[in-house]
């Protein structure tokens, strides 16, 4: 029986939803969002799950790397996400510095996020060295995504945003904190840029959900940004984006139509003023 055939119409996405999709091999689709009028098309398009991702230090507010995004700052982002959707389930990035301290830290910013923001889960990037945070924010009732592979918010620990793990001795860690994190109770994990071979055993070995970007094709499913995706963005081409459309190019052309008739007189028309 294919997917599409034994595909479940949830009227709102819970973690439990994504874990039944696994059971079922149905593929989870999800994507990042930000504000109000894109999270509102994307959730009435049928999307899984949106991402309030700490991306958004690059592509709203033009930073190098995700660092800089405050909890502040993702805390606004993820309450303009969530008035607009109905059925997707929402995940918010807890930014860097906001849980690597210590575990109190950490709980501290996860029920920020979920009181003053209304948002479903939060997503934390690391293996056992963020072992207790997991722990304790899982512990208080807040649903955790994990994150391993290449972690942009340890970009400067890498050095490098190449593919990580392709080494035997870092996957078989990446493995070891996979395990680690569904045992702490984990409803998912997103696994970014790492050999497709590994991302298939890793999601072959979980009872939970794994995510891919740049994981290839056997995992439970696939994240993109939002930006990437759409073609808004135009200097960044990793082998695993898909561009489904190229917005880029049409905003610029609208934009110049719009220049040129407001040059001409020729907007606004009769028909356009009152």
């Amino acid at each position: 029986m294919s997917t599409e055939l034994k595909k479940k119409e949830f009227k709102k996405i819970t973690t439990l939803a994504l874990l039944a999709m696994k059971q079922r091999g149905e593929k989870i689709s999800m994507l990042t969002a930000y504000d109000y009028s894109m999270a509102q098309i994307l959730d009435q398009a049928g999307i899984d799950v949106l991402l309030v991702g700490d991306s958004a230090s690059n592509v709203f507010a033009g930073h190098e790397t995700t660092l800089p995004i405050t909890l502040d700052q993702m805390i606004y982002h993820a309450q303009s996400v969530i008035r607009a959707i109905e059925r997707c389930l929402v995940v918010v990035d807890l930014p860097f510095g906001s849980y690597q301290g210590n575990s109190r830290e950490a709980l501290a910013s996860a029920i920020r996020i979920m009181k003053e923001s209304g948002a479903h889960s939060v997503k934390m990037e690391g293996g056992s060295e963020i072992l207790e945070s997991v722990t304790r924010i899982i512990g208080s009732g807040i649903p955790v995504m994990g994150h391993l592979g290449l972690t942009p918010q340890s970009i400067y620990q890498f050095g490098t945003y190449t593919v990580r793990a392709k080494e035997e001795e870092e996957a078989e860690e990446l493995i070891r904190n996979a395990k680690v994190l569904e045992d702490a109770g984990c409803y998912a994990i997103v696994l970014e840029k790492i050999p497709a071979t590994l991302g298939k055993k890793v999601a072959e070995s979980l009872s939970i959900p794994v995510i891919g970007i740049g994981a290839g094709n056997d995992v439970d499913g696939q994240v993109l940004v939002m930006h990437d995706m759409l073609g808004i963005t135009k200097d960044f081409s990793p082998r695993f984006l898909r561009r489904y459309a190229d917005l880029y190019k049409d905003i610029t052309d609208a934009t110049k139509g719009y220049i040129a008739d407001v040059k001409s007189g020729n907007f606004p028309n009769d028909k356009e003023q009152y």
